[in-house]
């Protein structure tokens, strides 16, 4: 499959998304300003429920076979053979030919750090210590750059309401596949369910996202099998220690020259002058939204 910059991008024009709200403002002043709309979205595998999300709704069936893959409830060489989404009743059906049964494991419930809520079920690290990520993958500092600038000025349902999380799918210094929602759980589970539905290869990715680097993402972002971890935004610890436990790259805190790499640091080339890069400009500096300036 061939790959062009943004495949998928955000759509901030999508009136489903978005809602205007009236208000006053600091010294008193009506203003009218947008906000990101959640709806619950249940999600069923074989007639089973498995969990209600809070999701803005777009690529449901993504979202559902991430989340799934995510779980380990999904195999990889699982064959769908059907996926329904019905917007009435607010419900995503995942069907496949093997028969499935998650009843014992949804009893074991783990609540994550993720916004908007994010939960886990069953042992979350049942498969990470069998991952092995490519060794060979490398990352330039210059594609560090080149994807923060192309990512930040992209228009996003962030700029335009703001209360989201974004996730992009990237290939060298090329921002492919971008997803958003109210929680950055559901953004990376709609890029790894669009990979599987798409067969594209993880190894010679990188995954980019707004959100931290908690140890969900880091997770996550193995699972995936995507050996590189970019974020704008900071670390926790156990993150941290599991990125190094499955050699993953994790750089963070990226934003305009700047940056700093954590784990798996013999993947990094240093081939551009962080000078030449510049500053973040306040415009792009994702703190709030469209209505901030």
């Amino acid at each position: 499959m061939s790959l062009q910059t943004f495949t998928i991008a955000p759509d901030p024009a999508n009136p489903k998304l978005t809602e205007r709200v009236q208000g006053l403002d600091q010294d008193g002043r009506a203003i009218e300003t947008s906000v990101t709309v959640e709806r619950p979205l249940t999600l069923y595998l074989n007639g089973q429920e498995i969990v209600t999300m809070m999701t803005i709704g777009d690529y449901p069936d993504c979202l559902a076979v991430g989340y799934l893959l995510n779980q380990n409830m999904l195999r990889r060489d699982d064959r769908i053979t059907g996926i329904d989404v019905d917007e009435e009743t607010e419900t995503v059906v995942v069907r496949t030919e093997r028969a499935t049964d998650y009843e014992a494991k949804l009893k074991k419930k783990t609540l994550t750090s993720g916004c908007a809520q994010g939960t886990a079920f069953g042992d979350v690290m049942e498969t990470f210590e069998s991952v092995r990520l490519p060794a060979e993958a490398r990352l330039r500092t210059s594609w560090i750059y080149g994807l923060s600038r192309q990512i930040n000025l992209q228009p996003s349902l962030y700029l335009e309401a703001g209360a989201i999380h974004g996730c992009v799918l990237c290939q060298e210094d090329r921002p492919l596949v971008y997803m958003e929602d109210v929680g950055r759980h559901n953004a990376v589970d709609k890029v790894a369910g669009y990979m599987h539905l798409n067969g594209i290869p993880a190894g010679d990715k990188i995954f980019y996202t707004t959100g931290r680097l908690t140890s969900e993402m880091v997770i996550k972002t193995v699972q995936m099998g995507i050996p590189i971890l970019v974020s704008r935004s900071g670390f926790t610890a156990w993150g941290v220690q599991l990125a190094r436990q499955a050699n993953l790259t994790l750089v963070g805190r990226a934003k305009g020259r700047r940056f700093i790499a954590l784990a798996g640091t013999g993947r990094l080339v240093f081939d551009a002058d962080p000078a030449g890069a510049g500053d973040e400009h306040a415009r792009h500096g994702r703190k709030g939204s469209r209505d901030d300036d």
